[in-house]
């Protein structure tokens, strides 16, 4: 079966801008917001006029005075040593390092983003950060200030980083179709977690007009255990609304108190190993 006969069989009726505003609203997202959005489009049915549909649904969900923010991860431009999903032949390290066509904001797409964060990288109208791996996209009245400075070389999740001045207004965080898992902001955690330890980084990059290899340091990050904080956050009485957009179970976070969870639960389970199987 077609993934698109199968997003009809799963659908009771299309999903539509109108339907997924009204879900939109019931789960709080309101004019003037700013959200963070990450979505699997896989998850919600068949929606009428795809994943541009559900762009003019945030978009509208949060008004002129809102600004939408999306991942526009590129990590196929990072350090191929690194790369576990999948790897490459260790020989071809050199030639990926050498070869990989440098980070271009307007050009490089994403990666294992979904079709909604591609889509949005492209809408008109949009900003995206100046990282070679981890960049952000943003629309609105917010975007230049949440993005400004996002560049190789300095913390990619601190709290100078757009997830930083997200923090700094307690933005909130719509998991569409997707868990805790997919949650970027825990990495801000991870950040401002002092046990964090950190490691070597790559990835190509224009400097003054010249495409080189780049290396600096970065936290080590470990989402496989982002499903672990969310559930014990929920559990432990962290504001959190569920509720539904087509078929796909969502939930609404804020950033802070979910980050400041985030800290606490690192530091109270430092040296467990993940589980990888949630």
């Amino acid at each position: 079966m077609s993934t698109e006969l199968a997003a009809i069989a799963a659908s009771r009726e299309p999903v539509t801008r109108d339907s997924l505003l009204r879900g939109l609203r019931a789960l709080g997202i309101a004019r003037g917001d700013t959200l963070i959005v990450h979505c699997a489009m896989s998850a919600m049915g068949w929606v009428c006029g795809r994943e541009a549909t559900v762009v003019a649904a945030l978009l509208r969900a949060v008004g002129p005075l809102g600004t939408l923010v999306m991942p526009a991860h590129s990590g196929d431009n990072s350090e191929p040593a690194d790369w576990s999903n999948p790897p490459v032949p260790q020989s071809w390290h050199e030639t990926i390092r050498r070869e990989m066509p440098a980070y271009r904001r307007r050009v490089t797409p994403t990666r294992c983003m979904g079709r909604v964060a591609e889509c949005f990288r492209t809408w008109p109208g949009a900003r995206r950060s100046a990282h070679p791996h981890v960049s952000w996209c943003a629309r609105g009245p917010m975007a230049a200030w949440l993005l400004r400075g996002h560049r190789f070389g300095r913390p990619c999740f601190g709290l100078k980083s757009p997830l930083g001045r997200l923090y700094r207004r307690n933005a909130k965080i719509l998991l569409l179709g997707v868990g805790y898992g997919n949650c970027t902001a825990l990495h801000l955690a991870e950040a401002l977690y002092p046990g964090t330890p950190t490691e070597p980084v790559g990835a190509a990059v224009r400097v003054r007009g010249r495409r080189r290899w780049a290396a600096w340091r970065e936290i080590e990050m470990d989402s496989d255990r982002f499903p672990r904080i969310g559930e014990a956050y929920e559990q432990a009485g962290g504001e959190a609304l569920h509720g539904r957009l087509g078929q796909a179970d969502c939930v609404v976070v804020r950033v802070r108190p979910l980050v400041d969870f985030g800290v606490d639960w690192l530091a109270r389970h430092a040296g467990e190993a993940a589980d990888t199987d949630r």
